[in-house]
């Protein structure tokens, strides 16, 4: 595979190969599955086929897995946080207070969470989260704290506060000795791969081709890449990572081979993916498995979501947010976009093939 020296994307020279590092060996140990299906509040979200629109760009099959109801919530994130929660507690019990930093998904999560143990939530918030973010994790029981810092300074806010009070964090991105809860939460994810077992993830290989995952800090994106290498090796799927040209940490780290700041001035309409640096349990789990990565305008996920909505004939209305829409809005911007046309070239996608997007965030 060869390396394009692009502003909006990259092609990434994947290896396959796992690292063997604490973060995979928690993944290869934990059984998040049957730990969700035992809570009074687990429904397995939909895998929905969008036919008219796969015809409408010329391929052979279009699904999303849409997480926007998952446990009654906005997102897929209370599959992490809860199982994280409980792997915490079944440790140490005496716990009373969780924290966390987010951009809102995350700490909805969370706070769902505690709640079902009865424990008290923090989350911290920077001072330009959406109003109604707030209020959602508010009804939820959580105190929130809002912070006049970005999203990668709040987590450190967030970390220093929760020695100072003895609460324990329980962050989606790794920091400094904290690696074992992000891994877990990781795990967690793992149930919404699992549970497409009987449909699109059968052996010996796939019934997809493609799969386009957005990313923020990576946590969830190396939770699926993981999946992807661990179950089928080089029969994978491959796999490409969609971002906000505005916050493109992703794209940035891989083309200079570290972790690195995006490039971008972090202002975007998909808010869940404005994370910064990538989270370090992540990064040599994407390094190894991403075969692409793109970074796109907000206009392309405003048009997803509006598509997502409004579906051509009886394809099925699904309704995500910004955020959760940027997979396929990564779609939308290789299929349309002469700046992608290198990168369409490469991948090859034709009447074929068959697609697999996950809708991870609703409205």
């Amino acid at each position: 595979m060869f390396i394009l020296k692009a502003e909006k994307f990259y092609c990434n020279k994947a290896t396959n190969l796992l690292p063997s590092n604490n973060t995979c060996k928690i993944l290869k140990e934990s059984k998040p599955f049957e730990f969700h299906r035992e809570l009074l509040a687990y429904n397995c979200t939909p895998l929905e086929s969008l036919n008219h629109l796969a015809k409408k760009f010329g391929v052979g099959k279009i699904f999303i897995k849409d997480e926007s109801n998952r446990f009654g919530l906005h997102s897929f994130k209370a599959l992490g946080a809860s199982y994280a929660i409980d792997q915490v507690l079944s440790k140490n019990k005496t716990i009373h207070t969780f924290c966390t930093a987010t951009e809102g998904n995350h700490g909805e999560a969370v706070a769902w969470a505690t709640r079902l143990h009865n424990k008290n939530a923090v989350v911290y918030m920077s001072n330009h989260a959406a109003f109604n973010r707030i209020k959602t994790i508010e009804s939820l029981g959580a105190k929130v704290v809002l912070v006049n810092k970005d999203y990668h300074a709040t987590c450190k806010q967030a970390a220093i506060d929760a020695k100072k009070n003895n609460w324990q964090l329980v962050q989606d991105t790794a920091l400094a000795k904290h690696e074992s809860i992000p891994a877990l939460i990781m795990a967690g994810y793992l149930t919404h791969f699992l549970e497409l077992e009987t449909t699109l993830h059968v052996l010996p290989k796939p019934n997809i081709d493609f799969v386009f995952l957005q990313v923020g800090v990576g946590s969830w994106a190396a939770a699926a890449i993981w999946y992807y290498i661990n179950r089928y090796g080089k029969n994978r799927p491959i796999i490409i990572l969609i971002e906000p040209d505005a916050s493109d940490g992703m794209l940035a780290s891989l083309r200079k081979g570290k972790r690195s700041k995006p490039n971008g001035n972090l202002n975007t309409v998909m808010a869940g993916l404005n994370c910064g640096i990538p989270s370090f349990c992540a990064w040599d789990i994407i390094k190894s498995g991403a075969d692409f990565s793109m970074c796109i305008k907000d206009d392309y996920a405003k048009q997803a979501a509006k598509e997502l909505s409004c579906p051509i004939n009886d394809d099925p209305k699904i309704w995500a947010g910004n955020s959760g829409a940027t997979g396929l809005a990564g779609f939308f911007a290789l299929m349309k976009d002469d700046e992608y046309k290198v990168l369409k070239n490469e991948l090859g996608i034709n009447h074929t093939s068959r697609i697999l997007f996950f809708n991870t965030e609703g409205i």
